[in-house]
């Protein structure tokens, strides 16, 4: 599975998963997020050109954690159209996934 793929002026990025299973959410996306930023670095871009977000949670109850840590990460003027849904995760204790959308 591709990780980046490049095509028609924009970058998309496979769904991120953490490795920190059984973290607590903000551990959790923190981690996401960072690798998030990486794999955007690698294509040359950054969050800034981020058009959009695809997030899974594994309990709604995650919710307010997640966003305090994904307000933090959005930078001022740059959010992105975002859609958050609650989900089973493919692999226990995995709280959260995330994919994005930028403009190469």
């Amino acid at each position: 599975m591709s990780q980046v793929v490049i095509a028609n002026g924009f970058v998309h990025l496979a769904g991120q998963v953490p490795d920190t299973a059984g973290a607590p959410i903000a551990v959790q996306a923190t981690e996401i997020l960072t690798r998030i930023d990486a794999l955007l670095a690698s294509t040359g871009v950054d969050k800034t050109r981020v058009l959009t977000a695809n997030i899974w949670l594994s309990d709604t109850a995650h919710f307010d954690a997640f966003n305090a840590v994904w307000d933090a990460w959005v930078p001022a003027g740059h959010a992105p159209t975002r859609a958050c849904v609650q989900a089973l995760l493919m692999k226990p204790g995995l709280d959260v996934e995330i994919a994005v959308t930028a403009l190469a």
